[in-house]
């Protein structure tokens, strides 16, 4: 940052902040904004000081003050005059019914001279009934009090009533503050959201490769296993087989077959190698030599037509 770059101090950054929040709540602006944009924060903080906190220049906001109190003496002035209209409207309402019902003669209908004698204590009665009536429904607990207690807690009313419309003002304010905030962080949180995402997906992308083959791993060892035990129970079903349909007794005589044939067989091979012996013997000699190849062939073929019928009866057997 050049020397002649403005830089805001804490409690500076606190009180920009507060201005965007409240004085100018459309800017919406964070604090690494507001470090990233350091004259458009100094503007914001000196226009700050002629604004009020609704965003209003000084003056205008004291020439609003001034127009809201005389809208205000108005607004009274004409609540005055029209309540009282209706009051007296009341009034004649109820007379001129009570007239129509009463057997009067035409002067005692014309005597206006006592009714308006009687109607400012007629308007009095009628207020108080009224102001009666308000103060029981801001108060319920206010309707078995004496006249005097309640004509005391009238006097109070208006100012109880501007107290209690202040508070929801200031709530709503509170709440307006809280909303603000509200939205700031759920940026924030949406934002941390984000880069929390992101770099979840880099450690998958990352770590994969390594899971991927620590899983196919897994998988061959556990499919060489289940086929292992597949092979395990087709053997056993071999064995339920051949124990279903061989007795003992034909067990004993495929043994004594066996044992024959393995006799044989050894015999066999003692010739074999007898012949084999005399061949390396008999090596250089003509004729002879034909004549021993060809026993040494035939006790050979013999040999190995016993060895696969008993290789036979081996597998029949089991």
């Amino acid at each position: 940052m050049a020397s002649g770059d403005f830089c805001l101090p804490g409690e500076g950054m606190e009180i920009l902040q507060q201005v965007c929040s409240k004085q100018l709540p459309p800017c919406n602006l964070s604090e690494e904004d507001l470090l990233q944009n350091p004259h458009f924060s100094k503007l914001l903080l000196s226009l700050s000081k002629h604004m009020d906190e609704s965003g209003l220049s000084l003056s205008l906001a004291k020439e609003q003050d001034q127009a809201w109190k005389e809208v205000r003496l108005h607004k009274t002035t004409w609540l005055r005059s029209e309540i009282l209209q209706r009051v007296i409207q009341e009034l004649l309402v109820d007379y001129y019914v009570k007239i129509q019902d009463t057997n009067l003669t035409s002067e005692d209908k014309k005597d206006f001279v006592w009714m308006r004698a009687r109607l400012p204590l007629e308007v009095e009665e009628q207020l108080k009934k009224k102001c009666f009536t308000l103060l029981c429904y801001h108060d319920p607990n206010s309707d078995s009090d004496h006249e005097t207690l309640k004509a005391a807690k009238v006097w109070k009313l208006a100012e109880i009533l501007v107290n209690e419309k202040q508070q929801c003002q200031d709530a709503k304010s509170q709440q307006k503050e809280q909303m603000v905030l509200l939205e700031k962080k759920s940026a924030t949180y949406s934002q941390v959201l984000l880069r929390c995402l992101t770099l979840l997906h880099r450690l998958l992308q990352e770590h994969r490769l390594k899971t991927q083959s620590e899983l196919d791993r897994i998988s061959a060892q556990y499919l060489e296993i289940k086929c292992s035990a597949m092979i395990l129970k087709l053997r056993m079903e071999e064995l339920k087989i051949l124990s279903d349909t061989y007795t003992a007794e034909k067990v004993e005589v495929h043994r004594f077959i066996r044992d024959r044939l393995e006799g044989a067989i050894r015999l066999q091979e003692q010739d074999m190698e007898k012949s084999r012996q005399v061949l390396n013997t008999y090596e250089v000699l003509g004729e002879e030599f034909d004549r021993l190849v060809k026993e040494y062939t035939q006790l050979k073929q013999a040999t190995e037509n016993k060895r696969w019928a008993l290789q036979e009866f081996n597998k029949a057997y089991r």
